[in-house]
Formats: C-alpha cells, structure tokens, sequence
C-alpha cells in the first residue's frame, strides 16, 4: 500500500514537472539535412493504409500534388483505386529517417477527410497528429451522434473556439477526430473529446483552456500551481428517479434480540389509572342499561294506549258459473246406434254379403 501510494506521488509530481517546462523564447531547432546522414538509410520501408469510397474522386484530383510534395524527401507514394489503399515508402536517396513516418501520418489523415493543404502540414517540425477513435467510447448510437454534433457546436462554434485556443486542426468525421497541430495542443484536444463523450459539456473545457490562456502570458505566474485559479465543476445528477424515495439507515448489528416493550395495563397498575377507568366503565354500563330499560317500557306504554284498529281483510273473488250448454238426446241416440252398427277394424256386414255372392257366381261358371 505504502509503494502504491509513493508510485502516485511520483507520478503526479512529474506530471506537474512536465506541464511547467517551457521553451525559451525565440528558440528554434534546426531542420535535419542531407549533410546529417551522408549515407542515407540501409533498408526500404513502406507504410500503406485503406480509403473510403467516397475519398476516391478527392485522392484522383490532389494526388500530383501530393506526390511532388513527398518527392522533396525522396519518398515514392502510389494511389491504387481497385483496392483502395495508398502506399508510401523510401528511396535510395532518403536521408531523414522518419520523413516516412511522416509521409504515413500524411496518408492517414487524407484517408480521414483532412484536406491536402492541411495535411502537408505534418513535415513542419514543431507540428504533429493525432487521429481519436470515438465509436467505442459510447454504446447507444443515437446518444453517441448527440454528444458528437455537441463537440461541433452551432454551426461549428465550439470545434473553431477549440482550434483557436489550441493552435491545431480538428476534423470530426465517423468514428474519429483526428487533429493537426502542436504536442501541447494535441494533448489538450484529446482530453477534450474523451470528456465530451463522456457527458462532459466541451465549454467547461473551453473556459478552462481560456483561463489558462491568460495565466501563461505573464511570467511570474508560469512556474506557480494554477489551481485556485481554474473553476470546479460539479456533475449534477438530474435524473432524480433513480435514488429511492425513502432512505433507509441501516441499524448497527446485535446478537441480542429487542427488549420487550411494556403492556399499557402493567403501566396503568402502576399508576393506578387501571382501577380509575374500570370503576367509570361499569358507570357507564349502569347508565346505558338504566335509559335502554326506559325507552322500551315508553314504547310498551305507547303501543297500550292506542286504540284498537281491526285488521283490514282482502276482498272475496266470486268465482263465476260455467255456461249451462244444452243438450239434443235424440242427436246422441243416433250417433249411438251407427257406432254399434261399425265394428272397429272390421268391414260392413253387407260388405261381406257381397263378397260371398260373387265368389259363389265364380264357382258355378
């Protein structure tokens, strides 16, 4: 814990070391020529990286341009439109070994929608790049698209505050940034985007680097801790549904269970309240029972005294009498006689008369 701890201090202090060394004032290196290495490079090497679809007409018109500006340090670049890729690499006449380091920072940036101009720029000595990926930065794609455009700004006010404070170039295209310009710059543009991403507003960062700004124009305050100067920020959680509603504190542990609260009776038997209030109940039940008894003996007395009123009784129905029908005797006795005469099932008897008398017809022919 305690070489943990030694390791963070050291690590701070060459932080701040680092951030507080300055270069004189009209200080310039000086460029690397031929006369540096006579002998040129031992072995050839060659960088190549991929271009998107839509950079191919772009590549087609500047890539003259590109090529007699790589010819100046004896760098060979090609452009081949069926794969897609740009090559560059050295000659037998390359004296400054990390001019193709350079030529493949050149292509990566062409390759990232950096124009030309811009892109040339990285063959300055005191000018480098840095291309930042984002796209794994935020997993919700529609939240990832929000907090780039807010690293544009309105109408790119926020990328061109940046660039002024930072002295470099920065192009937003798909899943990078890819910046141009000073280490220093560089690094303040890199903090800036991851904490963009981060749900950090770019204009905290913005003011910060203003306040900076200022502090390291005057000399006395260049070697001091800048600190108390800088703003603090605070992260406001606005989303307030995620913390619960009720709080609860948890309770320090015991292996001892609660003591037992005491009855109200023990407490009334202590005071003496108890006999008091039993005393006033049994009062009471004497008192209610004595007006129950009351109001019906009233009631009795009431319904005494009224006089007697006979029961009211449901008017007799009359049941009415059928309709005498008359009758014709004479009519039935003939009905009668004709039903006896017809035998059920059976045929007439003059019927079977004639039958016989044709069968015997019959036999004597």
């Amino acid at each position: 814990m305690e070489e943990a701890s030694k390791r963070k201090k050291r690590s701070k202090s060459e932080v701040d070391e680092a951030e507080l060394l300055t270069v004189p004032e009209g200080w310039k290196e000086e460029p690397f020529t031929k006369a540096d290495n006579i002998y040129g490079l031992l072995e050839e090497s060659s960088f190549a990286t991929l271009f998107p679809k839509y950079r191919e007409a772009y590549l087609k018109e500047c890539w003259p341009l590109v090529q007699s500006a790589l010819k100046e340090h004896y760098i060979t670049a090609t452009l081949d439109l069926i794969e897609g890729s740009m090559t560059v690499s050295t000659t037998k006449k390359t004296f400054d070994p990390y001019a193709i380091i350079k030529a493949r920072d050149v292509i990566k940036l062409l390759a990232r929608s950096v124009p030309f101009e811009q892109a040339i720029r990285i063959f300055q000595d005191d000018v480098a790049c840095d291309i930042i990926k984002i796209g794994s930065l935020v997993s919700n794609r529609d939240r990832f698209v929000k907090r780039r455009l807010r690293l544009l700004g309105p109408k790119g006010s926020t990328l061109k505050a940046l660039e002024l404070l930072t002295n470099c170039y920065i192009m937003v295209q798909g899943n990078t940034v890819s910046a141009l310009g000073p280490y220093s710059g560089l690094k303040e543009v890199r903090k800036v985007v991851f904490d963009t991403l981060k749900n950090i507003h770019p204009i905290y960062n913005i003011k910060t680097l203003m306040i900076k700004r200022e502090l390291a124009k005057d000399a006395e305050l260049r070697t001091q801790n800048w600190e108390r100067f800088l703003p603090k920020f605070k992260h406001k959680n606005l989303n307030k549904r995620k913390e619960p509603r009720k709080k609860r504190v948890k309770k320090e542990y015991t292996p001892f269970p609660p003591p037992q609260p005491e009855s109200k009776v023990d407490l009334e038997l202590a005071t003496g309240e108890y006999f008091l209030r039993e005393k006033d109940r049994k009062k009471n039940k004497l008192h209610e029972k004595k007006i129950k008894e009351a109001e019906t003996a009233a009631k009795r007395k009431e319904e005494r005294n009224k006089a007697f009123i006979p029961p009211k009784e449901k008017p007799v129905v009359k049941v009415k009498k059928a309709a005498e029908v008359k009758i014709n005797v004479q009519v039935l006795k003939e009905k009668v006689k004709t039903a006896k005469k017809k035998k059920l099932g059976a045929p007439a008897a003059e019927e079977i008369a004639q039958k016989i008398a044709q069968k015997e017809k019959k036999k004597k022919k």
